[in-house]
C-alpha cells in the first residue's frame, strides 16, 4: 500500500472549547462543551472496544470515494488491522473507530461499516472486534444491523486510532436544534473552519450518541446486476445518490443510536484527498437502526452527547489517483 504521513499541529482542547461554544449556542437551545476526562467508553451507551480516545492519536484515510464512482473498483479491499500496523500503531495495545464501506468480500453484500475494534499484544490474534455493519436484507428488503465478523473493509474507510486510554477529551452536549445547521458534526467542523481557515487542517474523531429525535441515514444496497463481462458504471453523482436507500430512525434515552465519526476542518489544496466528514452509526439492541448519518429531521427533539479528540497525524493510505472535488453524499 502507498502510505503518506502528514503531521498536524492542533490547537489545545481548551482553545477549541472557545471556538465551538458559540456555534453550538447559536444552533441549539441547550448546549455545553468542555474539556473532560473521558468516561469508560466500553460501557453503555457507547459500547466501544476500548476505554478512551487518547494516546498516539491519529487518523487513517484509506482508499476513497473514487473507488465507488464512476464505477466500483471491487479489487480495493483492505484489512483495517493491517492498516493500523502499517501506520505504526503499537502492537501492545490500541483501538480504531470510524466509518467506511463494509467488506462485501466477506459478507457477500454491500453495507455501511461502523468499525470498532481494539487489540492487545497482537493486531490480529489479540483483537476485540465490536464493529457493526448495516445492510439491506436481500430477502425482506429491510435494514439489518449486525456484528461484523472480521476487521476487513472495502473501497474506502476513515479511521480514528489511538492507544485507547482515558485522557482528556472534548465533551459536547446539544439539545433542541433552533438553527439551520442540521448536521451535528458539520456544526462543529464548520465552526473550526471559520476560526482557523482553509489552510490549516484540524482533525477530530470520536463517538457520539443520539439520545432522542429522528435522524436521517443512508445504506448502500447491492450493486445492480449487469450482464456477465460488463461493469456497472454510475453516469453521474446524482445517479449514485439515487441508488442509495434512505431511512429515518428514532432515538430515545432507552434506545440511543451510537455514531462513530471522523472529520476535518480543511484539506489545504486537497493535498491529502481527504473525505471531510464521515459518520457511521449502529445499535446493539436488535432494533436494526444504523447506517451513514446525515442530519436530524426534528430539530426541536434531537439530543446529542459526544466525546471527541484531536489527531496529531494523518496517514493517507492507498489514495485513489483521482480525488473527487466534493463528497458525493453531501
Amino acid at each position: 500500500m502507498d502510505i503518506k504521513k502528514y503531521p498536524l499541529s492542533p490547537p489545545s482542547l481548551d482553545e477549541l472549547v472557545s471556538v465551538i461554544r458559540p456555534a453550538l449556542e447559536a444552533n441549539y437551545n441547550i448546549s455545553s462543551v468542555s474539556v473532560s476526562t473521558c468516561p469508560d467508553l466500553r460501557e453503555a451507551p457507547f459500547h466501544l472496544a476500548a476505554a478512551g480516545l487518547s494516546g498516539n492519536e491519529l487518523i487513517m484515510d484509506i482508499g476513497g470515494q473514487p473507488n465507488l464512482f464512476p464505477e466500483p473498483r471491487l479489487e480495493k479491499q483492505f484489512d483495517m488491522a493491517s492498516c493500523a500496523k502499517a501506520a505504526g500503531m503499537s502492537a501492545e495495545h490500541g483501538m480504531c473507530i470510524g466509518a467506511g464501506a463494509g467488506p462485501w468480500q466477506t459478507l457477500d453484500i454491500n453495507s455501511e461499516l461502523a468499525p470498532n475494534f481494539g487489540w492487545k499484544d497482537d493486531y490480529h490474534a489479540g483483537v476485540s472486534n465490536k464493529s457493526y455493519y448495516t445492510k439491506i436484507d436481500r430477502d425482506s428488503g429491510k435494514v439489518a444491523c449486525e456484528r461484523s465478523p472480521k476487521t476487513d473493509c472495502a473501497l474506502m474507510m476513515n479511521l480514528y486510532g489511538s492507544a485507547g486510554e482515558r485522557g482528556e477529551v472534548l465533551k459536547i452536549t446539544a439539545r433542541g436544534r433552533k438553527g439551520s445547521e442540521k448536521s451535528f458534526t458539520d456544526c462543529i467542523r464548520h465552526a473550526i473552519t471559520k476560526q482557523y481557515g482553509r489552510d490549516q487542517t484540524i482533525s477530530l474523531g470520536g463517538v457520539f450518541v443520539i439520545k432522542s429525535g429522528k435522524t436521517n441515514y443512508h445504506v448502500m444496497p447491492d450493486f445492480p446486476q449487469k450482464p456477465p463481462g460488463q461493469e456497472y458504471t454510475f453516469k453521474d453523482a446524482k445517479q449514485l445518490n439515487d441508488w442509495l436507500t434512505y431511512h429515518n430512525f428514532d432515538s430515545s434515552q432507552d434506545s440511543p443510536i451510537v455514531c462513530l465519526t471522523v472529520f476535518h476542518s480543511a484539506d489545504p489544496d486537497k493535498k491529502m484527498g481527504l473525505r471531510m466528514e464521515h459518520t457511521h452509526c449502529f445499535t446493539t439492541d436488535g432494533s436494526n437502526r444504523g447506517g451513514h448519518y446525515h442530519y436530524d429531521l426534528e430539530g426541536e427533539d434531537v439530543e446529542y452527547e459526544a466525546y471527541l479528540n484531536t489527531a496529531k497525524t494523518i496517514y493517507r493510505i492507498d489514495r485513489p489517483e483521482v480525488t473527487l472535488e466534493r463528497d458525493l453524499h453531501d
